[in-house]
C-alpha cells in the first residue's frame, strides 16, 4: 500500500484519528451552475465534476454512475479546516462547567457520533481544545468547532465557565 492511501486512519470504531477526514457520499445535487456536488455524511457538499483533462469523473454524468458512488468516501476539505456546516439545528447543549467541574470524560480524547456537530462556548477564560493536530485557545471572542467523529478533548487554561452545543440536521 502506498503511503500516499494511508490518508485516513480509523480506530476499531471508525473514529477519526488523524486530520485528513473521510466522509461517505450520501447524495448528490447540482448547483446554481448546474455542476454536480457530493452531499457528504458531515453535511457539507463537494463538487465532483467530470472536467477532463483535469478531473475524469465521467460516472457524475449519470444516474446510475452517481448512484454506484453512494457510500464511497471522499476527503472532506471543510471538514479539514474545521467548517461549521450551514442549516444544522441546536438539538442539545451541556449545563455549564468551571475548571472544577468539568466531567472527566470531556479532559480525555472522545468523539461525537456521525452526523452530529458540536460548539464549545466559552462564557468566561480559556480553554485549550485538542482535536488531532489541531490545537486552539477557546475563549469568548470564538468557538471551538467539533467535528463528527473527530477524536478531541478540553483542558482549562485557568477559571473558566464553558458549555457546548450540539448540532445535526432538522429531522424532517
Amino acid at each position: 500500500m502506498e503511503a500516499w492511501q494511508l490518508a485516513w486512519i480509523n480506530d476499531s470504531k471508525g473514529v477519526a484519528l488523524g486530520l485528513l477526514m473521510n466522509r461517505k457520499i450520501c447524495g448528490f445535487y447540482k448547483d446554481e451552475d448546474d455542476d454536480w456536488v457530493a452531499m457528504l455524511a458531515c453535511h457539507h457538499g463537494q463538487h465532483v465534476r467530470n472536467n477532463p483533462p483535469f478531473t475524469n469523473r465521467p460516472w457524475v454524468e449519470s444516474a446510475e454512475g452517481r448512484a454506484e458512488k453512494l457510500g464511497v468516501e471522499l476527503n472532506c476539505v471543510r471538514c479539514d479546516r474545521f467548517e461549521f456546516p450551514d442549516g444544522l439545528a441546536l438539538y442539545k447543549q451541556t449545563p455549564e462547567f468551571s475548571e472544577s467541574s468539568i466531567p472527566a470524560g470531556l479532559l480525555r480524547d472522545h468523539s461525537t457520533k456521525t452526523g452530529t456537530w458540536g460548539l464549545i462556548k466559552v462564557r468566561e477564560g480559556q480553554l485549550h481544545y485538542t482535536a488531532g493536530d489541531h490545537q486552539q485557545v477557546v475563549d469568548e471572542s470564538e468557538a471551538g468547532v467539533v467535528v463528527p467523529n473527530m477524536l478531541h478533548s478540553v483542558a482549562p487554561v485557568a477559571q473558566v465557565r464553558f458549555c457546548v452545543e450540539f448540532y445535526r440536521k432538522e429531522e424532517v
